[in-house]
């Protein structure tokens, strides 16, 4: 099966457990771990509230590429692609 979602490495990067999530989400830890091995999806609602819980855009959390857009404050706006 085909990862369709990040939560998995969004939560290494951020240094957080999935214990801790399904803690803040009032959800079991198994519920997690099938979104984080994606064998199954969060709905919609809880998705947003991860983005919302990790600090990420919810897009970091559904595509494989995610391309942070950057505002330097004397330049225009850039896009940097973050490393692969």
């Amino acid at each position: 099966m085909e990862d369709i979602n990040r939560i998995k490495l969004v939560l290494v990067e951020k240094k957080r457990t999935s214990k801790w999530l399904s803690e803040q989400l009032g959800v079991t830890p198994s519920t997690v771990s099938k979104w984080c091995t994606n064998s199954s999806q969060p709905d919609l609602g809880n998705l947003l509230k991860i983005a919302d819980l990790l600090e990420v855009d919810i897009k970091e959390l559904l595509v494989r590429e995610y391309k942070r857009n950057y505002l330097l404050p004397h330049e225009e706006k850039q896009e940097v692609p973050q490393a692969l």
